[in-house]
């Protein structure tokens, strides 16, 4: 058997358990199994992300300016665009098929055995994240790996990422999602996320809503733990735009960094590279180390983040985004009214039904000239129709479309009608992910950016 169908029999496999949207406060099941496995997660250090929006882009400049170090690093982000293996990245690249089997092979006997005992505790089976988790800790472990960027899946606390003991922890911006399990105010939903702070760490944080601030400060000194917030301990000064992406400086914790090439669009993207940058200074020289110029640069510039602004075709210009939220769809609104030049954008909207469409909808309707409204290809997806509805509601122009290369169609030849027309695709990490494969497909490959 190939190591290609090895790799996918693993996700098969995964998939086959509960949802990694159905979540429990069981982080100990997880660790019952890492404990089984000599604690795999304990091997290198650990910096931990969380948040509501940005944590993925903030932990791929995170890694990147670890790598420019020298240091063997791995990711592990969610959810995935293409292939599951996206996730588990190691010094840049996904993990090898072989790889990921072989940590299945090594794992399988101990997750038998635990979901066994829940079993026979009344407790439901390992889910897919809890495994996913489990797997990732382990491929790490066997590479191995110096250093280990964790974005958590949800929340914090009671997260399957949080069997790991971060060195720093790192908040990207808390605003309201999943509120169903996270609580429906900023100062619940901060106190969950604040659970990933570790004795002695060291914690850096964005600019935070001043309930979710004073919910990670009283929890940094509880912990006493340090902690520097964007704005007092570390900046972003200045952001200008620059031929595909940004120039950026950062007044940091250990020093200032001026006129620094981001390859990244929009200010949010420039806050998070800030956010990232303080977390490398946290970990490499406790905050008191400069980051040299040559790393500098060379972390920077080798930053990506897939499907967050990114450019999928020319003539016309297509975007996507996978903005799910609405703090999610108000940066997108604003980086492309500051990083683009165009009079009109057609949005490709689709969105899960667990989401704000109505909040999404309500933040893209002042940059949208047409709407064409569809569905991600997920049993979660909200109704096109219902998309459709919210967008007539805001007074917008709305066509249907039953999937995105229908709506990539049509937007496509409204925007061909005039050179000041452009094209978003946004609403759904699942959307965009359709997008990006649409956008290498041979069918669309004319007037596609690979």
């Amino acid at each position: 058997m190939s190591d290609r169908s090895r790799a996918d029999r693993v996700y098969a496999a995964l998939l086959e358990r509960q949802g990694e949207l159905w979540v429990q406060p069981r982080v100990e099941r997880t660790r019952r199994v890492l404990e089984l496995l000599d604690d795999p997660q304990r091997t290198y250090r650990v910096i931990h992300v969380t948040g509501t929006n940005g944590k993925t882009s903030t932990s791929r400049i995170i890694e990147s300016l670890i790598r420019a170090h020298g240091l063997r690093t791995g990711l592990f982000t969610s959810p995935h665009l293409e292939r599951f293996t996206e996730r588990i990245t190691i010094d840049g690249q996904p993990v090898a098929d072989a790889a990921v089997a072989d940590a299945w092979d090594e794992i399988a006997p101990f997750v038998d055995l635990v979901d066994a005992e829940l079993a026979e505790a009344g407790d439901a089976p390992l889910t897919f994240f809890e495994l996913l988790t489990v797997l990732a800790f382990v491929a790490f472990a066997d590479a191995p790996i110096d250093v280990l960027v964790l974005e958590v899946g949800m929340g914090g606390a009671w997260d399957s990422t949080n069997t790991a003991d971060g060195d720093v922890a790192v908040f990207a911006p808390i605003d309201i999602d999943h509120a169903d399990r996270l609580g429906d105010t900023i100062r619940e939903i901060a106190a969950v996320k604040s659970g990933i702070i570790k004795t002695g760490a060291a914690v850096v944080s964005a600019r935070q809503d001043p309930a979710a601030a004073a919910v990670l400060r009283a929890a940094a000194a509880d912990r006493d733990a340090t902690i520097a917030f964007e704005g007092d301990e570390f900046a972003l000064s200045d952001a200008r735009l620059a031929v595909g992406g940004q120039l950026i400086s950062v007044r940091g914790l250990a020093a200032r960094y001026d006129d620094e090439y981001l390859p990244l669009f929009g200010a949010h993207q420039a806050q998070n590279a800030a956010l990232a940058i303080a977390a490398v200074e946290s970990l490499i020289g406790g905050g008191t180390q400069p980051i040299t110029a040559e790393i500098m640069a060379e972390g920077l510039a080798q930053s990506s983040s897939p499907g967050r602004l990114q450019l999928v075709g020319v003539s016309p210009t297509v975007i996507v985004d996978a903005a799910h939220n609405p703090h999610g769809a108000r940066a997108l609104s604003a980086a492309l009214g500051s990083s683009f030049d165009f009079d009109e954008w057609g949005v490709i909207l689709g969105v899960l039904a667990d989401k704000d469409a109505a909040g999404i909808v309500a933040e893209l309707a002042p940059l949208a000239a047409q709407v064409f409204a569809t569905a991600p290809d997920s049993e979660r997806a909200e109704d096109a129709d219902r998309i459709a509805d919210l967008a007539e509601a805001h007074g917008l122009p709305v066509s249907v479309h039953p999937n995105v290369a229908d709506a990539a169609e049509s937007a496509r030849a409204w925007a061909a009608a005039s050179d000041r027309r452009a094209v978003v695709i946004a609403g759904s990490v699942v959307l965009a992910g359709e997008a990006v494969v649409l956008s290498a497909a041979e069918d669309w490959k004319a007037g596609w950016s690979e």
